[in-house]
């Protein structure tokens, strides 16, 4: 994916030094934060049939997590070439998902504009959330506003519009409020979700035992109706008893030495982009650009190719 020397040499990429992207996605909770996005992704019917047909997360579940929050941060903390070429062999690896979904009969399509606004929206209001909770507190209505528009700027290596990302708190409930009708769990969904929150024997020791402990904390942060609906419900003295301990637990990895003893065993991939985000020197251009820009200079595809 990439080495050490050359994570961020070229520029500062989409984000810099004084993005809350780069606070965030670096942050412990994000790990949290992303065994709830995965789940979550299982609410879109065809994303659950994607995941299902792949088998991915089921036939090698260490490397597939592990690659894919890699992803996120790398497009987060990476330079921009690093980013888009990360960003463009993700397409790559997504138009070959399609299939058809079992509730409808449709033909589905894992870069569907739709699908990829879900996958992207719950990512990255799992990352605010969890970090709210779990982390340093609740953010400032201005600084949740800057969190959104800079998603918007990484949403511009997905299929789906920019436009449509919420920009604050409150577009972001309108957002699950529109599209709620639509979600849906099958068989197979389900299956994805409660073997994503409490991982099985198809995976080693080390992350079952990590998706068992982060579960509780996950969930936590959900509104009543997805847990009802996911049917990985919990008691309310299960949410406030885990917070405690899970702050605990993240303000220790807070500690670099620390973070990587926790997370290096069961997310190599994940501890690669942090030590190398960390470490890090000023790149050549100590430059924000765009992702347009980024394309024009390193990409392959030339411009966002969406299949629907």
């Amino acid at each position: 994916m990439f080495t050490l020397a050359d994570y961020r040499t070229t520029d500062y990429g989409f984000f810099g030094p004084e993005s809350l992207s780069w606070k965030l996605w670096t942050h412990p909770t994000a790990l949290i934060a992303f065994q709830r996005a995965v789940v979550l992704e299982h609410f879109d019917p065809a994303l659950a049939a994607a995941v299902a047909d792949m088998g991915g997360i089921y036939d090698d579940p260490q490397r597939r997590l592990d690659a894919t929050l890699a992803y996120f941060i790398t497009v987060a903390t990476a330079d921009s070439k690093t980013a888009i070429e990360a960003s463009e062999h993700l397409m790559g690896v997504h138009a070959k998902a399609t299939g058809i979904e079992p509730l409808s009969g449709k033909r589905y399509s894992a870069n569907n504009p739709a699908s990829q606004l879900w996958i992207h929206v719950t990512g990255w209001h799992s990352v605010l959330k969890c970090y709210e909770v779990y982390g340093s507190g609740p953010l400032s209505d201005e600084e949740v506003r800057q969190y959104w528009a800079e998603s918007r700027i990484a949403a511009e290596l997905q299929t789906c519009d920019p436009a449509d990302v919420p920009a604050d708190r409150d577009e972001v409930r309108e957002y699950f409020e529109r599209v709620r009708p639509g979600l849906a769990v099958s068989e197979r969904a389900l299956r994805g979700m409660h073997y994503l929150l409490r991982t099985d024997h198809h995976a080693n020791l080390r992350l079952r035992l990590a998706s068992r402990v982060m579960a509780p904390a996950a969930i936590a942060t959900l509104p009543k109706w997805m847990r009802e609906m996911g049917q990985f419900d919990q008691p309310g003295i299960v949410d406030a008893g885990w917070r405690q301990p899970t702050r605990a637990a993240v303000r220790m990895s807070t500690n670099p030495v620390a973070a990587a003893l926790v997370i290096r065993p069961f997310s190599p991939m994940v501890s690669k982009a942090l030590r190398a985000h960390r470490k890090a020197s000023t790149p050549i251009r100590p430059v924000v650009v765009t992702p347009a820009e980024a394309r024009e200079r390193y990409g392959r595809l030339g411009h966002r190719t969406a299949t629907v």
